[in-house]
Parts: C-alpha cells; sequence; structure tokens
C-alpha cells in the first residue's frame, strides 16, 4: 500500500485509492437510541416514544488499478419508534473512486456511485422503505501530515479530508452532504478518528450533524475499531447515539 494511503482512514480510501490488486473488508455493527428530535426549528424535543435503530453492515474495497477503487456497502437494520416496528435490507452502494491527483502530501479524486433502496431506513430521517433508488456524486480532498516525535501526546502521523457530495434521490429529497475526517497515528498499532457528517435535504427538508470519535487498534492485517457517534444537531432527524464496533481485514 502506499504511504498516502497508509494515512488515510481504514474505513473508505476516499481520496487516497489503495493500489492495484489490494483490498479491504470491514464489518460493523452499530446501535443508536433517542428520546428526542430536533423539530423544524432546529429545538430538541421530546419524542412520543423511545427510537432504536441497530444495523450490522459490510463494507468492501478493491483496487482496480492504483487510480481506480471499487467499493460496494449494505446493512442489515432493525429497530422501532412511536410509529413501526422493522427488520429488513438497508440500501446497497455501488461506486467507484477515481484518483485525479496525488503528490506526497495531497491527494484528490471523485466518486460516483448507485444504490438501491431496501427495507430498512435508507436516509436516518424517513420511515423504514422510504426510498427508492440512489445517485451520488462526491470530490474528496485529503492532507497527510509530515511524521513527528509523538511527544506531548502529540501523534507520529496524522491526516485530514474532506469529501462533498451531492446524491440525487427517487423516493425522497435529494441531498448535499459534507464529511471530514481528522486521524492521527499513535505508534503502528493505534489510531483516533474523529469524524463530521452533515447533510440537508432540498427544499427545507431535514439537516443534520452528527460527530463521530472511534479508536482503532492494528492486529497485523486485522483492525478492531471502537467508537460512539451523536447527533448533535439538526431540523427533522431525531437526536441519536450510540456505540459502533468494526472489524476489518486487509488483503
Amino acid at each position: 500500500m502506499m504511504a498516502g494511503a497508509l494515512l488515510a482512514t481504514p474505513a473508505t480510501a476516499g481520496p487516497w485509492a489503495i493500489g492495484d490488486g489490494e483490498a479491504q473488508v470491514i464489518l460493523k455493527a452499530e446501535h443508536m437510541t433517542a428520546d428526542q428530535g430536533f423539530d423544524p426549528d432546529g429545538v430538541r424535543r421530546d419524542l412520543p416514544a423511545d427510537r432504536r435503530d441497530s444495523s450490522v453492515g459490510v463494507f468492501a474495497e478493491y483496487g482496480v488499478t492504483d487510480r481506480l477503487t471499487l467499493q460496494i456497502k449494505g446493512d442489515w437494520q432493525w429497530g422501532d419508534d412511536a410509529f413501526v416496528d422493522y427488520e429488513g435490507r438497508g440500501p446497497i452502494e455501488v461506486g467507484v473512486w477515481w484518483q485525479a491527483w496525488r503528490d506526497d502530501r495531497w491527494a484528490v479524486s471523485g466518486y460516483v456511485g448507485y444504490a438501491d433502496g431496501g427495507e430498512g431506513r435508507n436516509a436516518g430521517y424517513a420511515a423504514p422503505g422510504q426510498g427508492d433508488e440512489d445517485v451520488e456524486v462526491r470530490v474528496g480532498v485529503g492532507r497527510s501530515f509530515g511524521e513527528s516525535d509523538g511527544g506531548g501526546w502529540r501523534p507520529q502521523r496524522s491526516f485530514a479530508d474532506v469529501q462533498l457530495a451531492r446524491r440525487m434521490r427517487a423516493g425522497l429529497p435529494d441531498e448535499v452532504r459534507l464529511d471530514a475526517t481528522l486521524g492521527g497515528h499513535f505508534g503502528e498499532d493505534w489510531m483516533i478518528l474523529g469524524q463530521a457528517f452533515a447533510g440537508q435535504a432540498d427544499d427545507g427538508g431535514p439537516r443534520w450533524l452528527n460527530l463521530e470519535t472511534s479508536v482503532v487498534r492494528r492486529f497485523g492485517d486485522w483492525s478492531v475499531q471502537a467508537g460512539w457517534r451523536e447527533t448533535v444537531a439538526g431540523r427533522e432527524t431525531p437526536a441519536a447515539s450510540g456505540p459502533l464496533i468494526a472489524v476489518w481485514r486487509r488483503f
């Protein structure tokens, strides 16, 4: 794997291509709960009943060439709220990242993907089963930073990436999304990730800002991630929070 890709978050190559013939598979479990939500004015209000959403998902990517990465993801979901008790497949998405440019520090890539909606929640703010087919285009910019001695709790290596996306949806309003990641490596086997996932549906629809913090421990070709995600702001979306755990395998 190239040096730049080693600095990227293992959860997705993003701006950094993973390399010709290389692959990664991630199994991830999440459990999110909410007893409040954000109303149309962005004010937190009590929900009529607690909401629970759980999922077990798989994410896979494969380096078709040094610049082209194939990406596949999907999950199985179950949960309940005041109006519905559901279980079923979530959306399945297939897409490709193309690395347009990179040097020793910077990487710029574009993504296009197609998603087929399932019986689960195809959008976090929508009822289960609502939404059909989606097409997403995305651009990502990544920056890796030089090595340090790690003194004073500083990481030896770090990186940041920002991704801006437009999601065209059938059965749901189109969306604009902004994702940002800041990561730091502490030695060869530990990494800390701080991530933000923001989005807005068209025509004054729902919006959300989720913050996620996680720790990653590497064991050779395997890694284990444990973290916490929380919705800190939004509109017409639940104020959900909960743990996540994932196991990664590189090939």
